[in-house]
């Protein structure tokens, strides 16, 4: 099980922050708010289960139960008993699910931050993932990896960064996790929905969501669909992004963060 506790800069004692990433499972993607973070928290990130080469192969019967099982193990081992958690896509149901593994326990969660999530998988998400399964199923690992940052990142943000986008590619190929391990989480996310036990544990959560009006793969409207169903929270709307917003728009994601979940509290 591999995370990592980054310390408050400020204070021993201060609250945790989780940080989910989406698909590709690792806790590298949240290094842009690493810096920004550890000024008011600690910061606890993972690599999810399942998402490099050497990866045992994940149980049939997959689900985000088991992913967010995999986050109560940490916390448990950690004996922290109380967190925020932030999750981009994939991690941010994993929260919605681990609320309700904690519901009535010991623990709690604070705030849960969605970052361009959703109710339920939308069609056109849909065909984004179905597409995606195809290029793995038919064209192999390297067409799957290569077609990634068109649904992730702004086109000008892609032509700006090419290189480094090419580069991280490459890294992703030779640690690409058993195909068996990638299918059977899309399967899990994509069956994935907003049921009345995740409204009813995070009735008394603080709840924010944010989303990006030129997100590729996930329709923005999606987040105003679980805030609806949800019942409460703040929404904030970005006009730019795309996807992975935390990456692309870091600094104003970042700012986001630290008035959600410290400004409001002071």
């Amino acid at each position: 099980m591999s995370y990592q506790i980054f310390p408050c800069v400020a204070q021993p004692d201060a609250e945790t922050v989780v940080l989910s990433s989406g698909l590709g499972g690792h806790a590298s993607f949240w290094q842009p708010q690493i810096k920004t973070l550890t000024q008011y928290f600690q910061v606890l990130v993972y690599d999810q289960e399942g998402c490099h080469a050497d990866s045992e192969a994940l149980p049939t019967a997959y689900s985000i139960k088991n992913m967010a099982k995999q986050v109560l193990d940490i916390l448990q081992q950690q004996q922290i008993k109380q967190c925020h958690f932030i999750g981009h896509a994939l991690g941010a149901v994993i929260g919605a699910e681990l609320a309700v593994l904690i519901y009535n326990t010991e623990i709690s969660l604070s705030s849960l931050t969605f970052i361009n999530a959703w109710d339920a998988l939308d069609p056109h998400t849909d065909k984004c993932f179905k597409t995606r399964i195809a290029l793995l199923e038919n064209a192999g690992a390297e067409a799957y990896i290569r077609a990634q940052a068109l649904f992730l990142y702004p086109p000008a943000y892609i032509s700006k960064h090419i290189q480094q986008i090419q580069e991280i590619e490459s890294k992703g190929f030779k640690d690409f996790p058993p195909i068996n391990n990638v299918l059977l989480r899309l399967n899990a996310l994509m069956n994935f929905k907003i049921l009345p036990q995740h409204i009813a544990a995070l009735a008394n959560t603080d709840v924010y969501y944010i989303a990006n009006k030129d997100d590729f793969l996930v329709p923005y409207q999606k987040s105003i669909d679980l805030k609806a169903i949800l019942g409460h929270g703040e929404l904030t709307l970005l006009e730019t992004g795309a996807h992975a917003s935390s990456v692309t728009e870091s600094n104003t994601v970042n700012q986001i963060l630290i008035q959600n979940l410290v400004e409001e509290t002071l």
